[in-house]
C-alpha cells in the first residue's frame, strides 16, 4: 500500500511537472508568434493633399523631406482614396472597413456633440487586433461622435455645428474610443474647429471647461466654444504628438504588439503652425503647417527607430480626404504649388481632388521598399490587411467593403485587389470607379468646387444629370463622355446599385444598410 502510494505521489508530481512545463510552453509560444507580428501605427493628416508631398507632386512647393524619407523606405500608393471627400465618414471606414453611406450618416459630417455613428455591436479594426493579441491605444482627433452625458439637449440639433447643449464634462462618455476597442484613448470629439474643445482621456474628460472661445481668423478659424484651461489650439498637434510618442515609448518593450491609432487635427483649420514653423516652407501659412504635419512623421520614425522596433513596425501615413479651399490655393498658386496636384476639385468634391491621397507604407521587415503601386486601394482596405497580417478570419458582418493589400505591400503580388471603388462627396452624391471608368452620379461637383449644387441651381445651368470620365485620357475630369458610351455608364451604374443593395462590395453573405427609407442620393441610381 505504502509502496502504491509511493509511485501514484511520484506520478502526480511528474504530471504536474508535465502540465507546467506544457502551460509554460504555450505561453512562451504565444508570445514567441505575438512578438512576430508588426506593431502598427496608422497617421492619419486631416484635410492634407495629394499635391502637398514631395514625393507625390515633384514639382510641389512644400518640402516634406520625412514623408520622402519614409516613401524611399517603403513603398507609396499612387490610386489610393478615401470613403468619401469629407471628415466623419472617411474616420468609420478607416475602423470598420465599411463604407461609410451604409450608415445612417448620408450626408456632411458630425458635430462635437454628435452621438456615436459607430454602433456598440459593429467590429472595429481595434476590437479585432485586440482578440489578436493587440494592445490598441488611440491618440488624436476622433470625429466619430461618443455620448456626452446630456443634461440640457434637443436631440435633433446635436448634428448642427452651431448648437450648444448643456453638459456635465464630469461624468464619462459612453460609446467613445473604449466601447470601440482601444485600451488606451486621448483626444477630443470633433475638429479642432468645433466645439467643444476639451481633452478625454479613457473617456472621462480631463477638465471641465470654464471658459469660452473663438477665433475669427481667416485661416486660423474656430468656432466659438467652451474651452478646458489645459487645452490651447495651437499647440494641440504638438501635444498629441507627445501623446503618441509617450504611447510607444510605454510599449516598446512589451510583450504584445501594439497598434496605434493617430489622427492628427492638421493641417485641417484653425491653420495654426508653432512659431518654429512660421515662414519655413515659402508658401503660406498652410504650407507651414504641412511642414508640422511632416515633423511629427519625424517624430513617430524616430522614436520607433530609439526603441528598436521601427524594423518590425507597419507604419502607414494618409489623409482623410482632399485639400480644403481654407489652404487658399489662389495664394499658393502664386508660388506655383497645388495641393490638388493635377486633380480636379478640393475638399468635399466628387471629383478626384475630394478623395485622392496620398498614402505611404514603410515596414522595413515585411514591405517592398523604394517602391510605388498605381493599383487602386481604398482607406476601407486597411481592415482586411491587418485581418490577413494576424490571421484573423473576418465574419460577414464585419469589414463588407475592405480587400486586402497585403500582397501589394509585400510584393507577394502586383495584381488588382478590388475591380469596383465607390466614391462619396459632401452632400451624399456618388460615384463608381472600374479601372479607368469613373460614373459621377450629379451634375457638378457634389461639394465645394464649381459648379455646386447651390450654383447649378442659382444659375439654371442645363447639365447632364451623370458624369463619365475616362481618368486614364483625362485625370482632370474635363471631358464628360456620358452622351458618347451609354452602355459603360449603364453597366457601372448596375454594379453600383448591386454594391448598394447588397449591403457589401466584397464576397459574403448580403447584409443590412442603415437609413435605406428616404435615402434620396440613390434614387437616380436605383431608377
Amino acid at each position: 500500500m505504502n509502496k502504491t502510494m509511493k509511485y501514484l505521489n511520484q506520478f502526480l508530481i511528474l504530471t504536474s511537472i508535465l502540465l507546467f512545463v506544457s502551460g509554460y510552453s504555450v505561453r512562451v509560444n504565444a508570445q514567441t508568434t505575438n512578438s512576430k507580428l508588426p506593431n502598427i501605427v496608422y497617421i492619419l493628416a486631416d484635410d492634407l493633399g495629394y499635391g502637398d508631398v514631395h514625393c507625390f507632386n515633384p514639382e510641389g512647393k512644400i518640402a516634406t523631406p520625412n514623408l520622402d524619407n519614409m516613401a524611399e523606405n517603403g513603398i507609396l500608393f499612387t490610386d489610393a482614396h478615401t470613403t468619401s471627400a469629407v471628415c466623419s465618414p472617411t474616420r468609420y471606414g478607416i475602423l470598420t472597413g465599411r463604407y461609410n453611406w451604409r450608415t445612417t450618416l448620408k450626408s456632411f459630417v458630425l458635430s462635437g456633440y454628435s452621438k456615436s455613428l459607430i454602433k456598440p455591436q459593429r467590429t472595429t479594426i481595434a476590437e479585432m487586433l485586440k482578440k489578436q493579441g493587440y494592445a490598441t491605444a488611440y491618440v488624436g482627433k476622433w470625429h466619430l461622435g461618443w455620448d456626452w452625458q446630456l443634461e440640457k439637449a434637443d436631440p435633433t440639433k446635436l448634428d448642427k455645428l452651431d448648437y450648444r447643449p448643456e453638459v456635465d464634462f464630469s461624468a464619462p462618455v459612453k460609446n467613445g474610443p473604449a466601447t470601440h476597442g482601444f485600451d488606451y484613448s486621448f483626444g477630443f470629439c470633433g475638429s479642432l474647429d468645433m466645439a467643444p474643445y476639451v481633452y478625454i482621456e479613457n473617456d472621462v474628460p480631463t477638465m471641465v471647461p470654464t471658459k469660452t472661445t473663438v477665433s475669427v481668423d481667416e485661416k486660423g478659424i474656430w468656432r466659438e466654444g467652451l474651452t478646458s484651461d489645459d487645452f490651447e489650439h495651437a499647440s494641440v498637434l504638438q501635444d498629441l504628438t507627445d501623446k503618441a510618442v509617450g504611447y510607444i515609448n510605454d510599449k516598446a518593450n512589451g510583450k504584445s504588439p501594439f497598434f496605434l491609432y493617430f489622427p492628427l487635427p492638421a493641417p485641417h483649420t484653425p491653420i495654426l503652425p508653432t512659431t518654429g514653423f512660421l515662414g519655413k516652407s515659402n508658401t503660406n501659412m498652410y504650407g507651414d503647417f504641412v511642414m508640422q504635419v511632416d515633423d511629427v512623421v519625424r517624430q513617430i520614425r524616430e522614436t520607433l527607430k530609439k526603441q528598436g522596433i521601427a524594423e518590425n513596425t507597419l507604419l502607414v501615413f494618409t489623409s482623410d480626404n482632399g485639400c480644403s479651399p481654407k489652404a487658399d490655393y489662389e495664394e499658393l498658386a502664386k508660388v506655383d504649388h497645388d495641393p490638388s496636384y493635377v486633380f480636379r476639385g478640393t475638399k468635399a468634391d466628387i471629383f478626384e481632388g475630394g478623395h485622392h491621397v496620398p498614402f505611404i507604407v514603410e515596414w522595413p521587415k515585411g514591405a517592398r521598399k523604394n517602391s510605388s503601386s498605381d493599383k487602386t486601394i481604398c482607406t476601407t482596405d486597411f481592415f482586411a490587411t491587418c485581418a490577413e497580417l494576424t490571421a484573423y478570419q473576418l465574419a460577414d458582418n464585419e469589414a463588407e467593403d475592405s480587400y486586402s493589400m497585403l500582397p501589394l505591400i509585400t510584393g507577394e503580388s502586383d495584381g488588382d485587389i478590388r475591380e469596383y471603388i465607390v466614391h462619396h462627396s459632401l452632400n451624399g452624391s456618388f460615384a463608381i470607379r472600374q479601372g479607368d471608368w469613373k460614373l459621377c452620379f450629379c451634375p457638378g461637383s457634389g461639394g465645394w468646387s464649381y459648379p455646386t449644387p447651390a450654383e447649378i441651381k442659382n444659375e439654371n445651368l442645363n447639365l447632364p444629370p451623370m458624369q463619365l470620365y475616362n481618368l486614364k485620357d483625362d485625370i482632370a475630369e474635363t471631358n464628360n463622355l456620358i452622351a458618347e458610351y451609354p452602355a459603360k455608364a449603364r453597366e457601372l451604374k448596375a454594379a453600383l446599385k448591386k454594391i448598394i443593395l447588397d449591403g457589401r462590395s466584397t464576397p459574403g453573405k448580403p447584409q443590412k444598410n442603415d437609413g435605406m427609407e428616404g435615402w434620396k442620393q440613390i434614387e437616380p441610381i436605383m431608377n
